[in-house]
């Protein structure tokens, strides 16, 4: 499942992340790499953009980025 398929509060481990160029980059270095343990905190009020924890750290992604970032859920 894509990552901007999920809902507040779930869970997932990050098995792809798609793309090329600058936005894989800059997503990779900001540690959310193959394997790492994610939460979805919350959404903006008009669902875009989502804020997520990722190793401690809140960040902030664009649906259309997060869209790139394939997941599986975990419990």
């Amino acid at each position: 499942m894509l990552l901007s398929e999920m809902k507040e509060g779930e869970k997932g481990i990050i098995v792809r992340i798609a793309g090329s160029g600058a936005l894989r980059r800059r997503i990779l270095e900001m540690g959310m790499v193959k394997g790492s343990q994610i939460y979805i905190e919350k959404y903006a009020p008009l669902k875009d953009p989502l804020e997520l924890i990722v190793k401690n750290y809140h960040i902030s992604l664009r649906v259309e980025e997060a869209s790139q970032i394939t997941v599986e859920k975990s419990e």
